[in-house]
């Protein structure tokens, strides 16, 4: 019998780091079987969507959940644990306590976190497996799932049941004291003997299906009963379009850890592409399995699950041998995360028990299938990258060489994939599609907007009505009244209002009369504002940026009338570019480009911030905001995305943007070599430009996209709790650290735009004799590469500590000058070189005639120190022998103050200090 536990997610965990966090995961355990899930990081709502199943031995047994939080270096912290009683799983109605929230218990009543937060857990019996029902005489027979269903209302009843099956006699249901003894006593030892020719060993699945069914069942018998389930249909397009109106709008999945296995567009249709890999009846995946020499290959059929929410199927085969390991049988696990026609992301958990150390790992690949650009001849594209991770189920000490090991056979296996899909469909190369753009944005059309028509969005509101018709009826009092004579302080052309109820209505008609005209000021002021769509074009050549704004989705309303008045502001290098403005729309269509001024370096960040003009107080609120960043983004993946805003109002409505943005260098490898040479100017030191395959290598260290070039490396120590030694990486944008210490590998980077200073500490003992170079961050920036922070000040702003440089003036000024040209303003620059120049012209003035040794550019060829009184000294400038012959040489004479004198001279040296000496045996004698 299987009990099959699902760990969904979490809520409210308390922080169990210094910086407010936890890496949680959960230890599931039953007897001695134990589970456990992936571990998020940072995160204190996790949500993890495991399955596990277990092999349920003794009803007596619990089921424990325990939340822990990771720790590298000391032992997992507890966070909470829950209890579950088996006999109550088997005592609940259809053998399952369903979905629900669990609320985590502390370790003991002494603990001081007693507010653990709360588990998401779905807890049931399997419904696949064979299950004893005992009646209150204690007879016991096997029956089906089947029968559950007919047999479940007889045995809840409380009283006498009418049983309509052959062979039954009419019974009256026992109590439910009476059978939870009954199965107490009886159902444990039933149960064991039922389970002793099972598998002994559970499985467990990362949102994979219950494995407790063996793989040989997958067969011509199981398919045809699963052929009359309503809930596995055959027909696969069927399956799709259930799947595609069941969709909730769901984020597309981003991609594993492990790394991207395949990354390729091809000339095929989404939909088409996904019944080619996954169709029980395309002959793709049979023809892979020839090719990689997979065996015994079986099919499951597709079926809902979890009540329709899920759909998968398992798929069995015989791994062909390799020169690590021989032959094994594989299972493979497929989850459809999303299918809306369009975009199709499947999960493949594939276990491979039999090996070495096989049951405390499962590999999973993540296949996405999103579109593509469409071509210039209007076919379709699709962009398929599939990749992987390992899900370790159990710890174990050779971790790093089994992800080494799987990470080699996955190149190798994905590498005949890519060979065999490239036969079935035509692969399209990236270049082909650049002339695209041009196409794309040429195709967009602008909503014709009609003055007539937006003054009627805009004007028809509760205040203009209300204040038209207040006008109209004072107008027509005024026509059908007749004059008033002259009363109190009135004279002719003054007609005060004569009680208080005139002087309201008179007060009332102002202020509405006020606020329209406001709405008529505001209107011109829309009308004026519109977009630079197809009509500014950028000027000069370097990085050009383009950005296509088409459509808004669910933006929020903050007026009565339920809709926004939206604008977007984007922000790229200080340079703004503004949106027309829609009215009274929450679906806003725009379809407008906006071209920025071509840039010497690549931009790093693209802000996008939605405003409504109108906003409350008529002030211009946001909607939302969104941040683009060019630095951990492909831009081939920008060609067509939509955009997430944050903020609360966003998020409150699920508010997105449909942009299309590309990225082109128009002078190619100049711009990159005008740039080095701009910063040369700055370091005072030759920069050589650094050839493809070390850019290449830099790039891959942390995943940066391809227009991305290296400047400057150095070896340093980055300084924490203990001193790494490792490499800085320079580059246009970010500046980044490596370390690999005995296997332990640090990295880390952050952009120039997230520094808000930097500093110079002088050398200690603590920096082992060498200057520290210290860089701050803006409050909030940078997080990601916290770990590698040596503190966080009470603003929340991180620090790093860099020293022992081999040139650490060469580094200084290379990170300033950098650091100069990317972070900060025109203004600060300005102001900078201002300050500078300041200190140079005080200095001179302050100066006046007297020179210091820092001040003399002469070369010192010979110097000499000889002892002379100050009086013999005052005497070599009386206009003597001496003074003449030395006046034909350059000179610099300094007394010191212990009378002794140094001369430094430009050319023959040794000339003068023999005259010297000449002279000063002549006075003593």
């Amino acid at each position: 019998m299987r009990l099959l536990v699902r760990v969904i997610e979490a809520r409210n965990l308390p922080a169990m780091d210094l910086n407010g966090s936890s890496d949680p995961y959960v230890r599931v355990q039953l007897g001695k079987q134990k589970f456990k899930t992936k571990v998020v990081k940072k995160n204190l709502n996790p949500n993890w969507g495991e399955e596990f199943s277990f092999k349920v031995e003794d009803l007596n047994e619990e089921l424990v959940f325990s939340v822990l939080d990771e720790d590298k270096y000391f032992n997992d912290d507890f966070i909470g644990q829950l209890k579950v009683p088996v006999s109550l799983i088997f005592d609940s109605d259809s053998k399952s306590l369903g979905t629900a929230w669990y609320a985590l218990q502390p370790r003991n009543k002494k603990s001081k976190n007693r507010d653990c937060g709360e588990i998401l857990l779905g807890i049931c019996f399997s419904q696949n497996n064979v299950f004893v029902d005992l009646n209150h005489n204690g007879d016991h027979g096997l029956i089906k799932d089947a029968d559950l269903v007919t047999e479940a209302p007889s045995r809840s009843s409380s009283g006498p049941s009418n049983s309509s099956s052959p062979g039954r006699s009419e019974e009256v249901a026992p109590s439910k004291e009476e059978k939870s003894g009954a199965q107490k006593n009886f159902a444990a030892r039933i149960v064991q003997m039922f389970n002793k020719n099972s598998d002994t060993a559970p499985t467990a699945g990362n949102r994979g299906i219950d494995n407790s069914e063996p793989p040989e069942t997958v067969g011509p018998e199981v398919c045809d009963d699963e052929s009359n389930d309503p809930s596995s249909p055959g027909d696969f397009v069927e399956i799709m379009r259930t799947m595609e109106s069941k969709d909730m709008g769901n984020e597309i999945p981003s991609n594993l850890p492990g790394g991207v296995l395949v990354d390729q567009l091809y000339m095929i249709a989404p939909q088409d592409l996904n019944f080619l890999l996954f169709s029980p009846e395309s002959s793709f995946p049979r023809s892979l399995a020839d090719l990689q020499g997979n065996t015994e290959q079986q099919f499951g059929t597709w079926k809902f699950e979890n009540g329709g929410e899920n759909l998968k199927r398992v798929v069995t085969y015989i791994k062909a041998a390799t020169k690590l390991i021989k032959a094994v049988k594989a299972t493979e696990e497929h989850t459809y995360l999303k299918a809306d026609g369009k975009v199709f992301a499947i999960l493949v958990s594939v276990s491979t028990p039999d090996i070495v150390y096989g049951s405390t790992f499962k590999t999973e690949l993540l296949y996405c299938i999103t579109p593509g650009p469409e071509l210039p001849s209007g076919e379709q594209t699709s962009h398929l990258v599939i990749s992987w991770r390992m899900n370790f189920l159990q710890s174990t000490m050779m971790k790093g060489m089994i992800e080494n090991g799987a990470k080699q056979g996955l190149k190798d296996s994905f590498e005949q994939f890519a060979s065999l899909l490239s036969q079935n469909v035509k692969p399209v190369d990236l270049k082909e599609t650049g002339s695209t753009k041009e196409q794309v944005l040429a195709s967009l059309q602008a909503e014709p907007q009609s003055d007539c028509k937006l003054a009627v969005q805009y004007f028809a509101n509760f205040t203009v009505v209300t204040t038209v018709f207040i006008g109209l009826y004072v107008f027509f009092h005024i026509w059908l009244c007749p004059s008033s004579p002259i009363q109190g302080l009135e004279f002719v052309g003054l007609d005060l209002p004569d009680s208080i109820g005139e002087l309201i209505v008179c007060g009332v008609l102002v202020l509405q009369c006020e606020r329209v005209l406001g709405l008529i000021s505001r209107f011109m002021q829309a009308r004026v504002q519109k977009g630079s769509d197809h009509g500014v074009k950028a000027q000069g050549d370097g990085w050009l940026l383009t950005v296509a704004l088409l459509e808004g989705s669910n933006l929020a309303a903050v007026d009565s009338s339920g809709f926004c008045d939206p604008y977007v502001v984007f922000t790229c290098n200080g340079k703004t570019r503004t949106s027309s403005i829609k009215f009274q729309k929450s679906d806003p269509l725009w379809n407008e480009i906006f071209e920025f001024d071509a840039m010497d370096e690549p931009p790093s960040v693209l802000d996008v911030e939605v405003y409504d003009f109108d906003g409350p107080f008529d002030e211009a609120a946001s909607l939302g905001h969104a941040e683009i960043n060019f630095v951990k983004s492909n831009v081939s993946d920008l060609a067509d995305v939509w955009v997430p805003l944050r903020g609360k109002l966003a998020q409150a409505c699920q508010s997105k943007l449909h942009l299309r943005i590309f990225l082109n260098n128009t002078r190619g490898s100049n711009v990159v070599k005008e740039y080095l040479n701009k910063m040369e100017k700055e370091v005072g030191k030759k920069i050589n430009l650094r050839s493809p395959q070390t850019n290449s290598a830099f790039q891959k260290l942390f995943g940066l996209p391809p227009e991305e070039f290296l400047i400057n490396d150095f070896t340093c120590h980055l300084k924490r709790k203990m001193l790494l030694q490792g490499r800085l990486f320079l580059s246009a944008r970010i500046i980044g650290f490596h370390a690999n210490l005995f296997g332990q590998k640090t990295k880390f980077f952050f952009l120039w735009e997230d520094i808000e200073d930097i500093q110079v500490y002088p050398p200690t003992l603590s920096s082992m004799g060498s200057p520290t170079i210290v860089v701050t961050l803006w409050q909030g920036r940078g997080m990601e590469a916290r770990h590698g922070a040596k503190t966080q000040d009470e603003e929340g702003r991180l620090k790093f500590h860099f020293q022992s440089f081999v040139s650490f003036n060469v580094a200084h000024r290379t990170i300033m000058a950098l650091w100069k040209a990317r972070s900060l303003s025109p203004e600060q620059k300005v102001q900078i070189v201002e300050e500078e120049s300041e200190a140079k012209s005080l200095q001179t003035e302050d100066s006046g005639p007297f020179l210091g040794l820092e001040d003399v550019n002469l070369s010192e060829v010979y110097s000499s120190g000889v002892s002379v009184s100050t009086n013999f000294f005052m005497e070599l400038f009386n206009g003597g022998e001496l003074e003449r012959r030395w006046r034909k040489l350059v000179v610099l004479t300094i007394l010191t103050p212990n009378g002794n004198w140094r001369r430094m001279m430009c050319t023959r040296g040794k000339c003068i200090t023999d005259l010297i000496s000449a002279s000063l045996v002549m006075e003593e004698r």
